[in-house]
């Protein structure tokens, strides 16, 4: 059986880390297994955790009034879900739920938190990954709301 720092480290979003921070994350690690239609999250709902998905699909999705819930992402093996345990006021921005049986490793978002602010180099690193999951998340989600609206940004006038 692999320790949760094997699990952690053989984890795309993790590669490079020092053995030390890896050691501090994986102690704030515990294995999670979802079943398809478990939500993970719910919007605004308190956010004091991520997750490494190690197996299984995860949608991504928001409430849009008078349609429902939109998927804006569908998130699989190698993917991280969730960044809203670093902004205050740590809530939710999105609902997600297990489309299939989902195994992931749930992260300690206060823990980790913790450790950013009492080492700034740390921090710096795991901030450059999450602003690299963030930015990749907000073009994922132009793209799908284009294809829902279908609305396409007019020309601009160089005249």
């Amino acid at each position: 059986m692999k320790s949760m720092a094997q699990l952690l480290r053989e984890h795309p979003f993790f590669e490079g880390i020092d053995d030390e921070h890896m050691t501090f994350i994986a102690g704030c690690g515990e294995n999670r297994i979802f079943t398809a239609g478990d939500y993970i999250a719910r919007e605004n709902a308190p956010a004091d955790q991520f997750f490494v998905i190690r197996d299984g699909q995860v949608a991504v999705e928001s409430y849009v009034p008078n349609h429902g819930a939109l998927c804006l992402q569908t998130l699989g093996s190698g993917d991280v879900f969730g960044w809203s345990w670093l902004f205050p006021p740590y809530l939710w921005t999105f609902d997600a739920h297990a489309l299939d049986e989902v195994h992931a490793i749930q992260l300690d978002g206060k823990c980790i938190r913790d450790k950013c602010e009492a080492d700034p180099e740390f921090g710096y690193v795991l901030m450059k990954r999450f602003a690299r999951i963030v930015t990749d998340r907000l073009r994922a989600t132009r793209v799908q709301l284009m294809d829902v609206y279908g609305q396409q940004r007019p020309p601009l006038d160089r005249g």
